[in-house]
């Protein structure tokens, strides 16, 4: 085998890790619930490879957390490839993490639920949005559209208004309102 190659079986492990949480994060979006027998039938996997994989469905959830909050993670460089840093941060609010929350409300129950015996989140997960969030910072702060006083968690904790949005409402607006009104705080005068 050469250097830096694969082996087959590695790679057929890595596609069905990743199958089993798509197919999981599908499930939680839509019901909230985790059924190991519903995943792998979807996933095309034996439920002894969910489990090998995920020994325990606390495990499972948790993954697809980390998952969906690395994809958020990963556009931002994108974005700002495509667009002016300001338009860049609007769209990562409104299309990616405030979708991001209406259509995860049964990830978002499944993961209170997964987290609630040890009261909190992977501090990871946690850390990786604030460095999103400062990347996008860091490119208006250099633009000269925010102020350059201001600190990602304090921008984190003004987004945290996006937990009160409810997915049958006009919740796109309600983010822009939310964003146009951080936006006029953050804004170099």
């Amino acid at each position: 085998m050469a250097t830096g190659s694969v082996s087959p079986r590695r790679a057929d492990t890595r596609r069905n890790h990743e199958r089993i949480l798509a197919v999981a994060a599908e499930s939680l979006t839509c019901s909230g619930e985790v059924s190991f027998n519903a995943i792998a039938k979807k996933a095309g996997v034996g439920v002894g490879t969910v489990y090998r994989h995920f020994p325990t469905p606390e495990s499972l959830i948790l993954a697809v957390y980390e998952r969906e909050v690395r994809h958020l993670v990963e556009v931002v460089d994108d974005l700002l490839r495509r667009h002016p840093p300001d338009r860049a941060f609007r769209i990562w609010v409104v299309d990616h993490l405030a979708h991001y929350m209406m259509s995860k409300r049964g990830l978002a129950d499944a993961l209170r639920r997964a987290t609630s015996a040890r009261n909190e989140l992977p501090a990871h997960a946690y850390q990786s949005l604030v460095a999103a969030v400062a990347t996008l910072l860091r490119a208006n702060i250099e633009a000269g559209t925010v102020r350059a006083d201001l600190a990602p968690e304090t921008l984190v904790r003004g987004l945290g208004g996006l937990l009160y949005l409810q997915p049958d409402e006009d919740w796109q607006a309600q983010t822009k309102e939310l964003l146009d009104l951080l936006w006029r705080g953050m804004r170099a005068d």
